[in-house]
């Protein structure tokens, strides 16, 4: 079959709106798990565990409770830590960087 014409039937770029992930759910709270599954990823040699889930509420704030922006802003505070030496992300860090437009025009944490 005619690869070509496989995909002449697809829509490409189908966008999906997905709403902001819960700070708090019932008992649960995922956003907070979230943060900890990211974090465990984290391969930097003066980062320790948990000291981005004391953030939660500032991260969840600061993100717009949107996946995307907090993985993006972990992912780019770990680049800046590795290129500056320090080897780990902290709050202070997390401030310097900035978000996509929907995260920076929710975030209540900054002054404008």
């Amino acid at each position: 079959m005619d690869r070509g014409a496989v995909c002449k039937g697809r829509k490409r770029g189908l966008a999906v709106e997905c709403g902001a992930f819960p700070a708090r759910l019932g008992k649960h709270e995922p956003f907070r798990e979230l943060i900890a599954g990211v974090e465990a990823a984290l391969d930097l040699r003066a980062h320790r565990a948990g000291k981005l889930a004391r953030h939660t509420a500032y991260l969840h704030q600061r993100t717009a409770g949107r996946i995307g922006s907090l993985t993006r802003l972990i992912r780019q505070a770990a680049i800046t830590s590795i290129l500056d030496g320090t080897e780990r992300i902290t709050k202070t860090s997390l401030e310097a960087i900035r978000l996509d437009h929907l995260a920076e025009t929710n975030d209540t944490t900054r002054g404008r």
